[in-house]
């Protein structure tokens, strides 16, 4: 037999049938066999013996091609081949299989998912439409802006909201019965609570909104006297707000307030820094003006005295130097002021009319005329002008300003806005600090002339006789 055995095809185990070879199919042998005719003499063979032949060749080759046809052979070189072909494809189905099985997976997590988001979708609603039975909706807290405070009032929002949760916002007689009946009892007292709450809640939410700085006393005196006509309508079945529900519905109020007052702190921080760089800016315009006129003034001068020395006005020349003299020192002094910021006026002054007798105003200027400044401070916002105690100039005006408000700090009226500079002190005291300071005061008066408001209360006095019988005329 031939050694070159077709792919696929083995010799015959049989030694007796050497000549023949076999199939294997990958999991059973075939029952054809080929014969070896590579050794046949097919020129020795009759005609009988050749047709023979041809027709047991011709039932081989039919058989082989059934065999190629059934296992799909016939578009392949060897069995190698094919065999590789079909593993790849198994291998791609493999990999399409376990694709399809992540995306199915992942759609399954994503449902998953999206069931527990609605399941909690659910439970908030069912939350929300508990909240909004008793009348507690969720609104606009002043406080939520707060960098400071929306941490507590979100714990405060979140323990009310518990309390709303477990029915523990009011309290009530449990064992209420109408009707002889429990079961009725208890409805109307659900019902009641719920309207009674609805009440509450929403006075607390209009208080609420209604807080401004300065009011807090009123919003919360509000509420209470909301809570304790509740409880005087609910006595029937011991109905009223709960103490500790009650206590965190007015810290809302309260956490409110400090946001609004915090805000309105800042306004008036602000308004003062902007009053303060205006009167920065003021005394700068004043300085730069009186430096441009003094250098007009000396200019002239100059000029009048080359004209005097052209004339042989001795006199004249004289004088014209005197006044040259004045002026470049007044030019040296401006331009020290100028470079200088921290030199000014301090100025001591009180406001009798106004404020009372023990109340001063402790401040620094770096106008060129510090009354100017004065005068400013007395304008419309008060009824009186202020009196001056002392005004007197220093190189070092700022620290001496700041001197004189650390000492009387802790009497500071405003003790959080430090621009506001009022002192429930005597202008005697601010005098005995001067003097231990060693402070150099040229001239401090003590008592407050107040002729405006002598003057005004002088008047009144004298007004109130004639108001009898002014209402006695037009009876």
């Amino acid at each position: 037999m031939s050694n070159d055995v077709p792919a696929g095809w083995y010799p015959h185990p049989d030694p007796a049938r050497s000549d023949t070879v076999r199939w294997w199919d990958g999991s059973n042998w075939s029952t054809l066999e080929h014969t070896d005719f590579s050794g046949v003499d097919v020129n020795r063979l009759s005609k009988r013996e050749a047709r023979a032949t041809i027709s047991q060749l011709q039932d081989t080759i039919r058989s082989l091609e059934d065999v190629i046809n059934r296992h799909g052979l016939r578009e392949y070189e060897d069995f190698t081949t094919w065999r590789q072909e079909r593993l790849d494809g198994l291998n791609k189905y493999h990999a399409d299989v376990a694709e399809e099985v992540s995306r199915r997976q992942s759609e399954k997590a994503s449902l998953i998912e999206k069931i527990t988001e609605l399941k909690r979708d659910v439970v908030a609603l069912s939350s929300t439409r508990d909240f909004q039975d008793v009348g507690y909706f969720e609104f606009e807290h002043p406080a939520e802006a707060s960098t400071t405070l929306a941490t507590e009032l979100e714990h405060v929002r979140s323990r009310i909201k518990d309390m709303i949760r477990d029915k523990s916002a009011a309290d009530y007689n449990y064992s209420f019965t109408f009707n002889n009946s429990t079961a009725q009892g208890k409805r109307f007292v659900n019902a009641l609570t719920r309207l009674m709450l609805r009440a509450y809640n929403a006075e607390a939410e209009n208080a609420i909104k209604a807080t401004k700085a300065g009011n807090l006393q009123t919003a919360q005196a509000r509420l209470s006297r909301a809570a304790d006509q509740i409880a005087k309508n609910g006595q029937m079945i011991d109905l009223r707000i709960s103490p500790e529900f009650h206590r965190l519905r007015l810290k809302e109020i309260e956490l409110a307030h400090r946001h609004m007052k915090a805000l309105q702190q800042e306004k008036d921080l602000e308004r003062e820094r902007r009053a303060e760089l205006r009167e920065q800016r003021k005394a700068e315009q004043e300085l730069k003006r009186e430096q441009e006129r003094l250098e007009k003034e000396k200019a002239h001068y100059q000029a009048t005295l080359i004209a005097l020395r052209a004339k042989g006005d001795e006199e004249g020349v004289a004088r014209m130097l005197a006044k040259l003299e004045d002026v470049e020192r007044a030019i040296v002094d401006v331009d020290y002021r100028v470079a200088n910021i921290r030199a000014g006026y301090v100025y001591v002054i009180s406001n009798v009319g106004s404020f009372g007798p023990k109340v001063v105003k402790i401040g620094m200027t770096r106008r060129l005329d510090p009354m100017d400044r004065v005068r400013e401070l007395g304008d419309a916002s008060v009824p009186f002008r202020f009196d001056v105690h002392a005004l007197f100039f220093a190189d070092d005006a700022v620290a001496i300003e700041n001197m004189l408000h650390k000492e009387f700090s802790h009497v500071r009226i405003n003790q959080v806005n430090m621009r506001r500079e009022y002192f429930e002190t005597t202008p005697d005291a601010v005098l005995d600090v001067l003097k231990k300071h060693a402070v150099e005061v040229l001239e401090f008066r003590v008592e407050a002339p107040a002729e405006e408001y002598i003057e005004s209360i002088a008047r009144r006095t004298a007004l109130l006789p004639e108001q009898p019988a002014r209402h006695a005329e037009r009876a």
